[in-house]
């Protein structure tokens, strides 16, 4: 595995953008990083249409087809074997609720990964203000990547002199409140989804503030790293001059386009499979798992929301495939908070996430996130089932 230059994003070889320069091969999550290494490195734009290396992955290796290609195998058999029709039935229902919702989902994250320059996140998440938690969080929700993705960058952002506290609120804003994924749990939960949306944005920035106490109080680590990126940048003066050099012709549109195109590409092959793997298990559970075992163990209780807790946190899935399973919940209990609590386990106890904050930023900052905000996730769900 190799890791983007840029970002820090753990990537796979052979189905990542490359360029090689100096005697050495780089991979990239996106063209976007790709051309920063570019700048970074003073490689003229144009030789990069020479150096850059074009992913070549057999289709059977790619790992949206693989799983594709399980499910529509599973919904074929399923009209020789009557076994597999409740399966067949209750994925075509998930693919009828959220297919535009994750086409539309991946466009916006096209248009954020071409046009929003991540030295912008970098530049404001690096100064040490109250007001870093709000952009922290607005940040978080332009971002288009997945729980895991959004992880790597939050890691970058800290390396490049973020505050700990803005990495924090970062991190628990994007995965839940991010623009693709609101778009996709709309189609999943309508109008309730806008419970989900900003109480995760109020988990993010009341999180971010207590972690601004503890920092101020010595009791989680200071990022030690330089903290002056991007201090001399003025975002809006950027987009100006951005604005002014940007020329309306058919070469420019064609660019655009196929730099939209390519930073679809690059999320759909980072969070696509686990849409898929998501809908899956959510379509067996809906087809094979008596609803007496939701509404007894998963129910919109106290009990209930402890449970929905712990399958979660031993559950890691990457949050796009988490928004499936949280609908099942939802679908068989009418418990929105269950619904709720399921899907920020995944942020707030996933122990992948804690430990790379455990080595990463601090100890002490990884122990305290979950004692912070699982009371938070409890009490939050705890009044979606009172209301909902």
């Amino acid at each position: 595995m190799a890791k983007d230059p840029i970002c820090g994003m753990t990537l796979n070889e052979s189905s990542s953008l490359k360029l090689a320069h100096n005697d050495k091969t780089y991979y990239f999550c996106s063209v976007n990083c790709l051309k920063k290494f570019s700048q970074q490195n003073n490689i003229n734009p144009q030789q990069l249409k020479g150096c850059l290396i074009s992913p070549n992955v057999p289709f059977y290796k790619n790992k949206s087809i693989i799983v594709a290609a399980i499910l529509l195998s599973l919904v074929l058999l399923s009209y020789q074997f009557p076994l597999l029709e409740a399966f067949r039935k209750s994925l075509l229902m998930y693919f009828k609720t959220i297919w535009w919702a994750v086409l539309l989902g991946f466009f916006l994250g096209g248009l954020i990964d071409y046009y929003v320059p991540r030295e912008y996140v970098s530049s404001i998440l690096a100064k040490p203000r109250k007001r870093t938690i709000f952009y922290s969080v607005i940040l978080g929700f332009f971002m288009s990547a997945c729980s895991h993705g959004i992880l790597a960058l939050s890691i970058e952002l800290h390396k490049k002199g973020a505050s700990n506290p803005a990495v924090i609120a970062f991190l628990l804003a994007s995965p839940w409140a991010n623009l693709p994924l609101t778009i996709m749990l709309i189609g999943f939960f309508g109008l309730k989804a806008a419970y989900i949306i900003i109480s995760a944005i109020v988990i993010a920035i009341i999180t971010g503030f207590v972690f601004q106490f503890l920092q101020k109080h010595n009791l989680i680590e200071t990022n030690a790293n330089v903290t002056n990126v991007g201090s001399d940048l003025s975002i809006i003066a950027d987009i100006k001059r951005r604005s002014r050099e940007y020329k309306l012709t058919v070469s420019n549109l064609k660019s655009d386009a196929k730099g939209i195109y390519q930073g679809m590409l690059s999320l759909s092959n980072m969070v696509l499979w686990w849409i898929l793997i998501g809908m899956g298990l959510a379509s067996l559970a809906a087809a094979y798992i008596p609803k007496e075992i939701f509404s007894n163990y998963m129910g919109p209780t106290a009990g209930g929301l402890l449970v929905t807790l712990i399958v979660a946190t031993i559950i890691e899935v990457c949050s796009e495939g988490s928004a499936p399973l949280a609908f099942e919940i939802f679908r068989q209990t009418k418990a929105l908070g269950n619904s709720f609590v399921f899907l920020m386990a995944g942020v707030v106890t996933d122990y992948t996430e804690i430990g790379l904050i455990w080595h990463n930023v601090g100890k002490k900052t990884a122990i305290w996130l979950p004692v912070i905000t699982v009371p938070q996730v409890i009490l939050l769900g705890f009044i979606a089932n009172k209301i909902f």
